[in-house]
């Protein structure tokens, strides 16, 4: 976990500087974003227009499968995570620009079903006698599929679990799966399901933080975006209150 020292506070310093200066001319920044952030990140991409008059361009994916793309030349300039894992080894292999990287947000998992009576307030539903597809993000490309895994071995049911189970490539995937009943239970970020500090429809349990590892989900600027006024902009908005506000209401804690 990085939560910003020294050389980022004088990188953003400067860039501040440098962004009073060229205020009127707006810029584009190409941001990698972790499937989990679609909802949140929408709201906090139009909001960072309006405040600034920068654009940015999203591109939504599983952490794994966009740490790929960077790794072969995607012209990315921020990259926000679901982990703090990617950022950090992008930073040690020279596709970041050290000092960057801080914890923008920590998420969380939730176990949910479309079906309003599926999921019950404590998650007994996992502790019976499976019925119907769960499903899950890759565990090898996606954080939250991991801390998924991390749950069922927690609550010792994945045994049970394991012939019931269905991937999607992305938290975003496995959220279709659910939302469409392909899968009767699904292991989603919170933010998919939250809006407005609510629950949004079908039932849900909320998984205690203690079932896994912390998903602290990191942002890092990359190397394309070392010279772009508004890779700094993006990330002095994202420490800013109106997006940790943004991302409360969605379920993360900032």
């Amino acid at each position: 976990m990085n939560s910003g020292g020294p050389v980022l506070r004088a990188w953003l310093t400067t860039w501040m500087l440098a962004l009073a200066a060229v205020s009127a001319q707006a810029a584009q920044v190409q941001v990698a974003v972790a499937a989990n952030m679609a909802a949140p990140m929408k709201q906090i991409a139009a909001d960072f227009e309006r405040a600034t008059g920068h654009h940015a361009v999203v591109v939504l994916g599983s952490t794994g499968k966009l740490y790929a793309q960077i790794r072969v030349g995607a012209p990315f300039d921020v990259l926000l995570a679901a982990d703090d894992e990617t950022p950090a080894r992008l930073e040690a292999e020279g596709l970041a620009v050290r000092g960057t990287r801080f914890t923008y947000a920590t998420g969380r998992l939730v176990l949910w079903s479309a079906d309003p009576a599926a999921v019950d307030a404590q998650g007994q539903v996992l502790r019976q006698p499976p019925q119907g597809k769960l499903a899950i993000a890759d565990p090898r490309l996606a954080p939250y599929g991991a801390a998924a895994l991390q749950v069922l071995a927690a609550l010792g049911v994945a045994s049970a679990w394991a012939p019931h189970l269905v991937q999607g490539e992305s938290i975003g995937q496995a959220y279709q799966f659910t939302a469409t009943g392909n899968a009767r239970l699904g292991f989603v970020a919170l933010a998919q399901v939250m809006a407005a500090g609510r629950i949004t429809s079908g039932s849900a349990w909320i998984v205690p933080a203690d079932l896994h590892k912390p998903l602290r989900q990191d942002a890092i600027v990359l190397t394309p975006g070392r010279s772009n006024a508004a890779a700094a902009a993006l990330l002095h908005y994202l420490r800013g209150d109106a997006a940790r506000a943004t991302l409360r209401g969605y379920g993360y804690v900032t």
